[in-house]
């Protein structure tokens, strides 16, 4: 926008420059035009008069004499031709060229030609003036004049360089006024665009500077007090929630507390079996506490990396590149009992080498893995559930994958929307916030979550994050191939897939 707005202005400011210049230039060359018109014609009408007055005595001694004296001063060529034909000439002005001829014949039908062309800088050649002479009815006889316009042609070259030396000072003193108009004018509206960025990523904004024209001073004005009251809107938001579910577990259990005193008096089986299903019911509702408050940490986690990235772009936060395997390891042995219970087979393949370093939170990137390996063993009981961490370029991809039944497309890309769940799973106990915490997570450590169907069916998690600069990059037909060879393995191939290696 700047740019567009300067090359606007300085537009204007160029053409006004030359439209200015054009017609000081314009001025200057009448200007020069007629001082020599009138000296010149000055002159001739002497030479015409005295002219005359040799035509009446008879004798052009006088005239002779004049003429040579003029143009030995001023190097310019004089004829006169009286009437008994005589023709009386100096500085070399020759009666026999066309254009002399033609102006003594123009001059002879009483035709005055004292009019001198516009000035030229860069032209050349010489111009002839001529008239006639004699009594008001009779013409006695004509005088031509050569005019050297040399030096007034440089007397106009240097007043076409001062004019050229004062219109680049005046363009550039337009232009940097244009510049500072522009940055005066523009600079409010692209600090003004940066806090809007920042607010819609962040939820808040920095207090704007009031500067710029005063307009734009009280849009900011209004843009700092609306961004202020959504940015603590947004914050009272955030803790209403967190400090809703922190109160919310003090009544729960207290609650759980006398169900549980009231289950030791319960005599029937009936009656137990209510309890039981009251305690189910609490039992969900602290799952769901528990995640709103890691979704409201998640989302406050965001904001932090967006805020960080608006202040420092491209700076990579401050977490430290860390190995993601020893974290891998430990969340795969917790999860270890979980996927037993339900039959599935939770595998861990063999740690690459050399070892792999991301850009992550470790306690941020085990809540995330931990909860795709809840997902798989809730979802795909039975399934083989495989854990690994590969190369991808400039990035390193962590990746949960189970060949249990998956999701079909439409269901993967709104697997991360808050409270989602699939129709099929309608019967198993969740919250459909734990894909939306992982997304939140991943998007806080400058990651990213993408979920794909395996072939011939499963669920792959990937989880891409920005690499450390230990980690060295695989190609990516290698890794292509790797990744085909692990998802469509064969049974003697699962066998070493059980064991941690890779196929």
């Amino acid at each position: 926008m700047k740019r567009r707005v300067l090359s606007i202005l300085s537009l204007f400011a160029l053409v006004m420059v030359v439209a200015i210049s054009s017609a000081i230039l314009s001025s200057a060359g009448r200007e020069l035009t007629q001082e020599v018109q009138i000296n010149r014609v000055s002159a001739l009408n002497r030479f015409a008069q005295v002219a005359y007055d040799a035509s009446q005595s008879g004798d052009p001694t006088q005239l002779r004499r004049e003429m040579e004296r003029y143009s030995s001063l001023y190097g310019e060529g004089v004829l006169v031709r009286l009437e008994e034909a005589a023709t009386v000439q100096s500085g070399g002005l020759n009666p026999d060229r066309p254009d002399v001829r033609d102006a003594i014949s123009r001059a002879s039908l009483n035709l005055n030609d004292t009019t001198l062309e516009p000035l030229q800088p860069f032209g050349s050649g010489r111009a002839l003036i001529s008239r006639s002479f004699g009594s008001a009815s009779q013409v006695l006889g004509e005088a031509v004049l050569e005019v050297d316009l040399e030096a007034a042609r440089q007397k106009l070259r240097d007043r076409w360089l001062l004019v050229g030396l004062g219109a680049a000072g005046l363009s550039a003193v337009l232009l940097l006024g244009a510049l500072r108009a522009t940055g005066w004018v523009i600079r409010p509206v692209l600090r003004l665009n940066s806090a809007v960025a920042e607010l819609e990523a962040t939820g808040r904004a920095a207090r704007l500077p009031e500067a710029g024209p005063p307009e734009l001073k009280e849009l900011s004005r209004s843009f700092t007090k609306m961004a202020e009251t959504v940015s603590n809107s947004t914050e009272s938001q955030r803790r209403l929630i967190a400090d809703t579910s922190h109160q919310l577990r003090n009544p729960i259990g207290a609650l759980r507390l006398r169900i549980d005193l009231l289950q030791l008096e319960l005599r029937t089986d009936s009656e137990r079996a209510k309890a039981e299903g009251v305690v189910r019911e609490l039992e969900r509702v602290e799952e769901i506490l528990d995640d709103v408050l890691k979704l409201a940490t998640a989302e406050h986690r965001v904001s932090e990396s967006a805020a960080n990235q608006s202040i420092r772009p491209g700076a990579g936060g401050s977490v430290q590149p860390i190995d993601p395997y020893p974290v891998l390891e430990e969340e795969v042995d917790r999860a270890r009992p979980a996927a037993k219970h339900v039959g599935s087979r939770l595998v861990l393949m063999a740690p690459p080498q050399p070892p792999l370093q991301l850009r992550c939170s470790a306690a941020e990137l085990a809540q995330m893995v931990g909860e795709l390996i809840t997902n798989a063993i809730k979802y795909a009981p039975g399934a083989a559930i495989t854990v690994d961490t590969r190369p991808v370029g400039g990035s390193v991809v962590v990746e949960v994958s189970d060949d249990g039944p998956g999701l079909p497309p439409e269901e993967l890309a709104a697997a991360a929307t808050r409270f989602w769940r699939s129709p099929r799973h309608a019967d198993i106990r969740g919250t459909g916030l734990g894909m939306t915490i992982v997304d939140r997570l991943v998007g806080a450590n400058g990651g990213r979550l993408t979920l794909q169907g395996r072939d011939p069916h499963g669920l792959l998690a990937l989880l891409e994050f920005p690499a450390g600069s230990a980690t060295s990059a695989r190609s990516t037909a290698a890794e292509a191939a790797e990744r085909d060879g692990r998802d469509a393995a064969a049974p003697g191939a699962g066998a070493a897939v059980r064991e941690g290696r890779r196929p």
